[in-house]
């Protein structure tokens, strides 16, 4: 719903697929480098790097996160320095800058419009599959529009609306679950059960550190990939939480701090000058920190998308079933043990409290409304039950429009022609630490193929081979048109 889409709205980090992603997926891997080449040269800048970062990068490394890789874009195990979409002036850079390439003669961007459907014609001895031609929208003013394919067969309806947006809006226009669609009075182009299928995110758990030194506004710069565990570390800093939480936590530090029934493993001297820091912490708001969280890889846990209703602007209802799968758990477990031998490593201690033992952060983020799950007493002690309790998005949303199962390799819609889903619904796991590199590098990727595979266009040849009543459209002779509801038709 805005430009630039999820880039737009981001923490910034740009950072490649691992190459087997590329290779499970099929990409020609000198096209894919090309076009990751293509996308960097817009939107991607080397980070600068600081104390918290640097701290954080440090500490990895000292946990054995090896080796160090300096900074690149590419997905390598051990530690490095990723890409960022925000230059050196702190200025945002996002996929709308892409449109710098493009030419303003041949494109048109129409803001603050959005599709209701994709038209198809109907099956018949013509068209033997529905063939989508056209879209209906609505335009900044709620007036309906509509706008059509020239009759070419090599035109297409290209959807990238996300992994959210794409299954939602193949649904509303009658591609989807024939009982779901219908429950909905939607009329059925196409019995297709898989769309909105394989919905996942990837779990992302973590710990607040506060900081005795203030501490620089970072987003994510550094990553950890250990090669042996199923997650990702990664660290964001210059964040600070609500005055009434930190209040809070410090009025019942005694009781959230310990809640296994079991004598406490501190000594009363520990605790007492852990509760004086945070209720410290509490009565100042300056104090800044940072977080540093662990995402798990894949994930192997999915679930499904269904409508709530017809309106293309009512948020569809998801279910992603986080750690369903127990290796997605072990995955979470793992991470955050290497979360808790960073913040105790030497080269992070100047930017932790010395009194803080990691045991009150466990406890701080059990007593933050991170998401509106129950907690369990036993989440103090187990990092299971912790990871279960204090699950949140990353917002790395994919499945729902899979290769293999709703499109085919070239992304083509199965079942129906003139339609292709390019954009994060169709990965069947989330690429490398963080899609966007990948999301933006796909759009070039497939322009790119989908243009190498036309061959010359013959248009006096072609215009013989449609439908006489096709011929007689109005948007042939760009004849405008009063639309359904009194607006002007537009021209494609």
């Amino acid at each position: 719903r805005v430009l630039g889409g999820g880039s737009a709205i981001n923490a910034g980090f740009y950072s490649h697929a691992e190459p087997e992603f590329v290779r499970d997926a099929g990409w020609d891997e000198d096209l894919v480098r090309r076009s990751y080449d293509w996308v960097e040269s817009k939107v991607a800048f080397e980070p600068q790097v600081k104390q918290w970062q640097s701290a954080v990068r440090d500490a990895l490394v000292e946990i054995g996160v090896l080796p160090y890789n300096g900074f690149t874009y590419n997905h390598v195990d051990g530690t490095k320095i990723g890409g960022t979409i925000f230059d050196d002036q702190g200025h945002r850079h996002t996929a709308a800058d892409l449109l710098e390439y493009a030419n303003p003669l041949t494109v048109k961007v129409y803001l603050h419009a959005t599709v209701s459907r994709i038209l198809f014609t109907n099956k018949g001895r013509q068209w033997p599959k529905p063939r989508a031609y056209g879209v209906v929208f609505e335009d900044a003013l709620g007036i309906r529009k509509r706008a059509f394919l020239r009759p070419n067969p090599q035109n297409e309806v290209i959807l990238t609306a996300g992994a959210l947006g794409s299954p939602q809006l193949m649904m509303l226009s009658g591609i989807g679950p024939a009982l779901h669609l219908k429950s909905h009075g939607i009329h059925v182009v196409l019995d297709q059960p898989n769309v909105g299928q394989g919905m996942a995110d990837n779990p992302m758990n973590l710990l607040y550190v506060p900081s005795p030194v203030p501490v620089e506004i970072s987003l994510i710069q550094v990553v950890g990939i250990p090669s042996n565990q199923n997650t990702y570390i990664e660290t964001a800093s210059g964040l600070s939480f609500a005055y009434s939480w930190a209040q809070g936590f410090a009025r019942d530090y005694v009781t959230f701090f310990n809640q296994s029934g079991k004598p406490s493993s501190l000594t009363a001297e520990t605790m007492a000058r852990a509760i004086d820091t945070v209720h410290a912490y509490a009565a100042n708001t300056s104090l800044k920190g940072g977080v540093i969280l662990e995402k798990v890889r894949g994930p192997l846990s999915s679930g499904d998308l269904k409508l709530r209703s017809r309106s293309p602007r009512d948020n569809p209802a998801v279910t992603f079933n986080y750690f369903k799968d127990p290796q997605d758990l072990r995955g979470c477990v793992e991470g955050m043990r290497s979360i808790i031998n960073l913040i105790n490593a030497p080269s992070f201690a100047r930017l932790r409290y010395a009194h803080l033992p990691v045991q009150a952060l466990v406890d701080l983020m059990l007593n933050l409304p991170v998401n509106l799950r129950p907690r369990h007493v036993s989440s103090s002690i187990s990092l299971e039950q912790f990871c279960i309790d204090t699950v949140m998005t990353i917002w790395h949303y994919h499945g729902g429009c899979q290769v293999g199962k709703v499109v085919d390799q070239d992304y083509r819609v199965v079942g129906v022609d003139g339609l292709r889903v390019i954009d994060g619904s169709t990965f069947l796991k989330s690429p490398g630490t963080n899609p966007q590199a990948t999301v933006m590098m796909l759009g070039r990727y497939m322009g790119t193929r989908i243009l190498q595979g036309r061959p010359p266009v013959n248009w006096r040849r072609l215009q013989g081979r449609f439908p006489a009543s096709w011929r007689r459209r109005p948007w042939l002779s760009h004849i405008p048109r009063k639309n359904m509801q009194g607006g002007e038709k537009i021209k494609p």
